[in-house]
């Protein structure tokens, strides 16, 4: 199903503008995969081991989906002790990325405690409570201020690494991801950002920064929920792979391989995107002010309060428009935009913008219907 504005700002839990015509139904369960799959495998590995491939940028630790380091110095010289002490640790959640780093998924706390550490950037303090008088063997202490056996017992902790298959299916590793993740509820788009964090990643980030795309929606997509990223992913998939090859009614699969497929552009051909892209925001800007993807740019009332940002009429405005941007004359403007207002108070062009917008159905209705309709703009 598609969100509501209620369920919308429910999901962003913050306070920017609401959303409309993205579905959050993701699937029916653990039913939807075979139950003897196998996405998941376990190795164990040391602390240094992990801290040497760590130090050779082999772990990602900060993939850029606001997850900061918020333990403090007393949390993080509590589980150094528990290290010397020899008490077993919770397991780590970790994925393997499409160049063959480790995403971590769970365990990014531990992780960076140990990684400062080892690379002496932490000294164990707060051992000792207010509340019990005396000291600490610890307290005050580096790694390199360690006896060597206190060092080397840290060192050698064995850690246990759930890692999340790279040939899983794109949906099971979203579903596993959003599992087991301890920390603050991701979004799916702050998932994908980290699973497949690289060129393609940051060139949403850039694009969702621009000018264009911050006038054209008057800055009001959760950044830090990366609903921006993800509006702007769905006009990378559909602008690279093409409607007509959205055939399963599997978004999240759709969206990966628009992200994998940017990622393989050279850097002229994403500076060609983003140029169309910048040009298809402008455009809308132009035609619609500040109503640009929201339904109430059909309202004949020119002082009309504006609508909630549509994802889905953003997704294909923007694909269809990026086409005509650089061609279309200035006097054309009018009729475009009469084309527009006239498709949004359609039926069927209305319902599938709003209703189980990622169908098969739905994507194909409103690519097919729009670009009917534009054909006689078409240079």
């Amino acid at each position: 199903m598609s969100t509501t504005p209620e369920e919308a700002k429910s999901a962003t839990g913050s306070n920017n503008e609401l959303i409309e015509g993205v579905d959050t139904e993701t699937g029916d369960g653990w039913g939807d995969y075979p139950l003897d799959a196998v996405f998941v495998r376990t190795e164990q590995r040391t602390v240094g081991e992990v801290v040497a491939r760590i130090q050779k940028n082999r772990y990602v630790l900060d993939p850029d989906f606001q997850r900061d380091f918020v333990w403090s110095n007393p949390k993080q010289s509590k589980l150094i002790e528990s290290c010397v002490m020899r008490i077993p640790l919770p397991v780590f959640y970790v994925a393997e990325a499409p160049d063959g780093r480790i995403i971590v998924v769970d365990g990014l706390q531990r992780l960076t405690t140990f990684a400062r550490f080892l690379g002496g950037d932490l000294k164990l303090t707060g051992l000792v409570s207010a509340q019990h008088k005396g000291s600490h063997a610890l307290e005050g202490q580096t790694y390199e201020t360690l006896p060597l056996n206190l060092q080397e017992r840290v060192a050698d902790t064995q850690l246990t690494m759930y890692i999340l298959d790279a040939k899983a299916p794109e949906r099971a590793r979203l579903d596993i991801f959003e599992r087991v993740n301890s920390g603050a509820q991701l979004t799916r788009q702050q998932m994908r950002n980290a699973l497949y964090n690289g060129p393609a990643t940051q060139w949403l980030k850039q694009a969702a920064e621009g000018d264009p795309f911050q006038t054209a929606t008057g800055g009001s997509l959760d950044s830090r929920a990366m609903r921006d990223r993800e509006a702007i992913n769905r006009f990378c998939a559909f602008s690279l792979l093409g409607w007509e090859s959205y055939t399963a009614g599997d978004m999240d699969s759709f969206l990966a391989q628009g992200l994998k497929r940017l990622a393989e552009l050279s850097e002229e051909d994403r500076a060609s995107l983003r140029a169309s892209f910048d040009a298809a925001m402008s455009l809308s800007t132009l035609l619609f002010g500040p109503h640009a993807f929201r339904k109430s740019l059909a309202s004949e009332d020119a002082y009309a309060a504006r609508s909630v940002i549509n994802i889905s009429l953003f997704e294909v405005s923007a694909v269809v428009l990026a086409r005509l941007a650089h061609s279309l004359p200035d006097t054309a403007h009018d009729a475009l935009r009469a084309v527009i207002e006239d498709l949004v108070t359609d039926e069927d062009f209305a319902r599938s913008i709003t209703y189980s917008t990622n169908s098969t159905q739905a994507v194909r209705k409103r690519f097919s219907t729009l670009e009917v309709a534009l054909e006689p703009f078409q240079g």
